[in-house]
């Protein structure tokens, strides 16, 4: 019986990441990559095997084994090993309702949604025509509900409090997902104010779709480039359509998760031309690989590391491992020779990491034996303070700078992105996340671009002051590509 559960949910686990990359995107889908490796988990399945073999029914046995699975890692004592505890116990409650004959839970309904929290499979099973916006009591604007609904265009309100799980069914409600105010029963005035704020919201959408394939100028005729993050052809089409000016990330990562074994050069470099065909010719940014630490792969074995966020991962992880970046890199430059591209470094602390990675690059050039590529740039994410705050530096070795504000955000503030618990303190708005920002386009001089591709590039309040810093590149998902570019356009350069 449990062995029939847990195939049964893995067969819903497909079906819903399939739903959720059309939806959502490869890169949020990618959620539930690991929500599969928990079924694949042996020492799981033993210990529930081992109860049920001393008599245990299946649902008791599996109980105990994800209870038992879930403690051990909330006692590591880790932010980011305590938080996977959710994904065990999220699979776990859909193995116990395939044990018990249970359909699989419905989040269909109309209106706002009031609930205590929502596990991935949940926000993804949302009807966006039917869920006009969603209030939890708990959560953060960085776990993967919220991550799955901002995507799919579902506003949401996280960490509301207890107390709005009391509001009855019926209950008017307004919300602003953008402020974060909420409503409970308004009256009369209030209504109209957030109607009206709706009916604005709506006009600058309208206008915005009408100029998305219009460059962006700041009011005083600063040209800035606003660009897409994209994870699949499906992404790099919708990206070309709603305008962007390029791939200003292509988070490789999706080739690599999901499999045993990692894509050879031919299979890579079919996939970037594919992403080039689908982007239109525009140009490609082309991370190399960002994982390791928090985010493995199933056949890239890595010890347990006490601070995953500070250890083994992104630029650290492929120059230990350089079979694997020489082989991407290759397919890159193969790339390269037939369409625009640059390729981008992430993770990346000091000026030896971009030697080393531009030596690699250097022999991959020469492998592929036809010399540089006509318009190749090279170029780094600054995500760790130390790059920030040695740019000028670093700016010697490289044609453009790509700011990650999410991770940026939690190095410098000591906040995990992913904790509900100081889910108050992330803030890419903070004093001291801006003079880094600041820093890093000081230290970029005039020859090399600074790009934000963080969540924050796509923030109407934030793209004014990051332009004001001197970013000249703002790359978002597909969607928020015409919204950005009317930021832009609304932003005075000579004004403070």
């Amino acid at each position: 019986a449990l062995a029939s559960a847990i195939e049964q949910v893995r067969d819903e686990l497909h079906r819903t990441r399939d739903a959720a990359t059309r939806s959502a995107g490869v890169a949020e889908a990618a959620i539930f990559d690991a929500h599969l490796l928990v079924l694949d988990d042996a020492d799981l399945r033993s210990a529930a095997e081992s109860v049920i073999a001393s008599g245990g029914s299946a649902a008791s046995a599996w109980t105990a084994a994800v209870a038992a699975a879930a403690r051990d890692l909330e006692a590591v004592g880790d932010d980011y090993v305590a938080a996977r505890a959710a994904d065990i116990r999220a699979v776990g409650d859909q193995v116990l309702r395939a044990l018990a004959g249970e359909p699989i839970e419905s989040m269909v309904g109309d209106g706002i949604l009031v609930a205590a929290d929502l596990t991935p499979a949940q926000a993804a099973a949302l009807d966006s025509d039917r869920t006009t916006g969603v209030v939890l009591a708990h959560s953060s604007p960085t776990a993967h509900a919220a991550i799955l609904a901002r995507a799919r265009g579902i506003p949401m309100l996280v960490a509301a409090g207890p107390p709005v799980l009391d509001v009855a069914a019926g209950t008017t409600v307004a919300m602003d997902g953008s402020a974060g105010e909420l409503e409970i029963d308004p009256d009369e005035e209030t209504r109209q104010r957030f109607a009206g704020r709706a009916e604005a919201e709506a006009d600058r959408r309208r206008e915005a779709q009408v100029r998305a394939h219009e460059p962006a100028r700041t009011r005083d005729g600063t040209a800035v480039t606003v660009a897409a993050n994209v994870a699949s052809t499906e992404e790099a089409e919708a990206a070309a359509t709603a305008g962007a000016e390029l791939a200003g990330l292509v988070r490789t990562e999706f080739l690599f998760v999901g499999r045993t074994s990692a894509p050879d050069i031919d299979e890579q470099e079919a996939t970037y031309l594919a992403l080039a065909e689908a982007m239109g010719g525009r140009r490609l940014t082309i991370r190399t690989l960002d994982v390791g630490g928090d985010k493995p792969l199933s056949y890239l074995p890595m010890p347990p590391e006490a601070n995953p966020f500070l250890g083994l991962r992104g630029i650290r992880l492929t120059l230990a491992r350089p079979e694997l970046l020489t082989d991407q890199l290759i397919a890159i430059v193969r790339t390269a020779h037939q369409t625009p591209v640059s390729v981008m470094f992430p993770m990346v602390t000091s000026a030896d990491e971009i030697a080393a990675a531009r030596g690699l690059l250097a022999d991959a050039i020469d492998r592929v034996g036809k010399g540089s590529p006509p318009g190749l740039q090279v170029g780094i994410m600054v995500e760790v303070p130390a790059a920030a705050l040695t740019a000028s530096t670093l700016a010697s070795d490289v044609d453009f700078f790509s700011i990650g504000t999410n991770d940026l955000t939690q190095y410098v503030l000591a906040v995990e992105r992913g904790n509900e618990a100081v889910a108050s303190l992330v803030d890419p708005m903070h004093p001291a996340v801006l003079r880094l920002i600041e820093a890093t386009c000081q230290g970029a001089g005039e020859r090399v671009t600074v790009a934000v591709c963080g969540e924050l590039a796509s923030d109407p309040q934030a793209v004014p002051a990051l332009l004001r810093l001197g970013v000249r590149e703002l790359s978002v998902a597909a969607p928020a590509v015409p919204f950005t570019k009317e930021a832009v356009r609304s932003t005075d350069l000579r004004q403070n």
